[in-house]
């Protein structure tokens, strides 16, 4: 089999470059690690549920040429993403707004809660904060943190906040407001029929092959059933650093376990996400599933999540960008630009080593698209 153009992976980034090459008249190849196509935002229907599998994915954009793309594909419905954050037995709105300061003390006025914060800044009097821990509490404060902030991020890290290094929270968005929206993008929603869908129609017209590990494939261009396949154009949305063999050493992330279960009730927690975010819980979120697409199904869906450390064989979620791992990805990025005279390209995620939002990762892919087809 011969295409101009193979991809591997089914994530949005593949997915949309594939609809981009089709369109132009090339002919596409799709290798899946996975059983099943849409990378991390595959959603799984279960008992009339859209199951987000790999974690909350919420598409949201100030970007109007990559809403109006998407809508090509999808409708989106209008949900807002407004999360709450328990801590023992306290429930506060979610992100820092006047709400969750109206609740934590008491006050009324943004001129009101601007005064406690600095109060609390001016006695920590923290000049040049060593870590992350220094760092939150010179921008927030230290009930802000000690509530919502320390335990969450020592969890999502798998070590203390004075361990930490203080780049890691560059800055806190502090809102003085009465809104919750957690985003403030113009654009925010979540596909009606869920994002596989939209992920089908994106790659409608290519030929997929799901259970296929590239690097098994690549050791003589044929797949498991030993059909061969030759191309032009390779698109490579996986591990930079795998590609080339880890000859450098590997790239560190963060991985995510979900431990996810349907329940005999219409509505366990009333809201789509909840953070739990004091050190003895040791997942940190749950997800309501039913409730981004404001279901009425006689049952539910929750999933936990549980932040881990990552090694190879587990899936890789989250880059960890620090100076140690910047400088090493920079040397795979020097090696994935001599790829290019063999016309091979690397995006996403994986592929670049850097947390992209959704609407980054198409907007990525669009760009390499005008760039080279």
């Amino acid at each position: 089999m011969k295409y101009n153009d193979l991809i591997v992976g089914s994530g949005l980034f593949g997915a949309v470059y594939a609809r981009e090459a089709l369109d132009s008249g090339r002919s596409v190849a799709v290798i899946e690690r996975r059983d099943h196509i849409g990378g991390n935002v595959y959603t799984k229907r279960v008992s009339d549920i859209d199951v987000h599998v790999y974690g909350a994915h919420i598409f949201h954009t100030s970007d109007r040429e990559v809403w109006e793309y998407v809508n090509r594909f999808a409708e989106f419905n209008n949900y807002i993403n407004s999360p709450v954050a328990i801590y023992g037995d306290e429930l506060y709105n979610l992100p820092f707004n006047m709400n969750t300061f109206s609740k934590m003390w008491g006050i009324k006025t943004p001129a009101e809660a601007k005064a406690k914060i600095a109060e609390q800044i001016r006695d920590l009097d923290i000049k040049e904060p060593k870590n992350l821990e220094e760092q939150a509490l010179s921008l927030v404060g230290r009930d802000v943190y000690e509530k919502l902030i320390k335990g969450y991020t020592e969890k999502q890290w798998g070590r203390p906040c004075n361990e930490l290094p203080a780049f890691i929270i560059r800055r806190l968005p502090l809102r003085f407001v009465y809104d919750n929206n957690y985003f403030t993008d113009r654009y925010q929603g979540i596909p009606v029929d869920g994002y596989t869908a939209l992920v089908e129609k994106l790659l409608k017209g290519a030929d997929i092959f799901t259970g296929e590990d590239f690097f098994d494939f690549r050791k003589n261009n044929t797949l498991k059933d030993g059909a061969g396949i030759e191309y032009d154009r390779l698109i490579f949305t996986g591990q930079i650093d795998q590609y080339f063999d880890y000859q450098y050493g590997p790239l560190e992330y963060r991985s995510v376990r979900f431990e996810t279960e349907e329940l005999d009730t219409d509505n366990y927690q009333g809201n789509a996400v909840v953070n739990y975010t004091s050190a003895d819980v040791p997942y940190t979120r749950i997800i309501e599933h039913k409730h981004f697409n404001f279901g009425k199904q006689p049952t539910t869906i929750i999933s936990r999540e549980y932040s881990s450390e990552w090694k190879p064989g587990v899936e890789p979620y989250y880059p960890i960008n620090d100076e140690k791992n910047n400088e090493l990805y920079q040397r795979y990025a020097d090696l994935a630009g001599k790829e290019k005279k063999k016309d091979v390209y690397f995006g996403g995620r994986l592929g670049q080593y850097k947390y992209y939002n959704m609407d980054q990762v198409i907007a990525e892919a669009l760009s390499l698209s005008e760039e080279i087809l």
